[in-house]
């Protein structure tokens, strides 16, 4: 009696996220860059029979637009889409010396922001921040500890927005040294269980950058810890740390254009799917990137300009299966507005609720059990 007693006093939240791995599952994605790629995206990652592919995009701490954001969350919607939008700070995709660092409230505005939008999917996969293992990538000085408290502060605050947040840890540069500009990314991923230890028990899933080093160009035969393989590394690393096992989102990966010819990308490609990434531990494989537009990440898109590329139809004519998410209700924008208000309208009011009344009976047992 006095367990259940304390049970329903308890006001712990259960996590609401569900496995991915728990209904049909379509792992193919693609990684853009500006939320306008949508409709585009989809024709390429829900094809051959698929349906409910996945696309990563980053998101900036300073382009926190409603209706941009919204209207990706519906364009996804309609074009069966599953986002996975991945933290950022302040820089410019294609120049940049060096991204900020985040604080405390950059990842609480973006719980807050994040939240205020009405997602396709129950799952609202979140990846915190980005190669976090390099120093251009956190502010110049990349430290463990650092980001293993804003990974920590991240899980409480978007659980506490809501639980359907599935939070991701980021993806580390896989070729990546110890080095005046970098840590190694197995001995990062240590540092930060040192550092909080249980962080990676606190996480819904790992991000991986499963590139084919050295140079974004070993064959996918390579099982190397620096290859298109580095997932498993990671995998075994974190699970270890974790005590339970995390599903994997490989949210970049690629081959260099420059070296590695487009014909040579395709059977890279088909190899990789039908050996490699095979793992029942992978939710999604969102290679980079659809559209590069200039600079060096064209090497790696799959349209050149306007042209698609040979990789891209071989992509495209991968045999896919068509994923069954959970899915939300599409809500208009005044019913958001509307549920926003009454939530903060609850919320005020929760703090005069009348006091919980305890039967007498229940108020003698415990007397009793406890001798008061």
């Amino acid at each position: 009696m006095i367990f259940i007693f304390f049970f329903l006093l308890s006001n712990a939240k259960a996590l609401a996220v569900y496995d991915p791995h728990s209904v049909a599952n379509n792992i193919f994605g693609i990684h853009i860059l500006f939320p306008e790629e949508v409709s585009e995206a989809s024709v390429l990652v829900d094809s051959s029979g698929g349906d409910w592919g996945y696309v990563t995009i980053p998101i900036q701490s300073e382009d926190k637009d409603l209706d941009k954001w919204q209207t990706f969350m519906d364009n996804c919607r309609k074009y069966h889409l599953i986002p996975i939008v991945r933290l950022a700070t302040t820089g410019d995709y294609f120049n940049t010396i060096s991204w900020n660092i985040p604080n405390d409230s950059d990842v609480l505005d973006f719980a807050n922001f994040l939240n205020s939008l009405n997602w396709p999917t129950k799952n609202r996969y979140v990846v915190v921040y980005n190669e976090v293992n390099r120093n251009d990538e956190w502010g110049g000085a990349a430290n463990p500890g650092e980001y293993a408290e804003i990974l920590d502060y991240a899980t409480q605050i978007f659980k506490q927005r809501s639980s359907d947040f599935f939070i991701i840890s980021a993806g580390m540069d896989n070729a990546a040294a110890n080095s005046n500009d970098a840590y190694n990314e197995y001995t990062f991923l240590r540092l930060m269980e040192q550092s909080d230890p249980g962080i990676f028990s606190k996480v819904d899933g790992i991000a991986s950058h499963s590139y084919p080093n050295p140079a974004f160009s070993s064959p996918p035969s390579n099982t190397s810890y620096e290859s298109i393989y580095s997932f498993n590394y990671e995998r075994n690393l974190v699970d270890y740390f974790a005590g339970k096992s995390l599903p994997i989102f490989i949210t970049e990966t690629g081959w260099d254009g420059s070296k590695i010819s487009d014909s040579t990308q395709t059977q890279y490609y088909q190899y990789a799917f039908a050996n490699v990434w095979n793992d029942p531990d992978i939710v999604a494989v969102t290679p980079f990137i659809f559209s590069a537009q200039q600079g060096s990440f064209t090497n790696f898109s799959f349209i050149q300009g306007s042209n698609k590329t040979q990789k891209y139809y071989a992509y495209k004519d991968i045999k896919k299966i068509k994923g069954t998410p959970l899915l939300t209700k599409q809500l208009t924008v005044n019913t958001l507005l509307n549920e926003n208000l009454q939530n903060r309208h609850n919320f005020i009011n929760s703090v005069n609720l009348e006091p919980i009344m305890i039967p007498p009976q229940i108020k003698s047992f415990i007397k009793w059990f406890f001798k008061i």
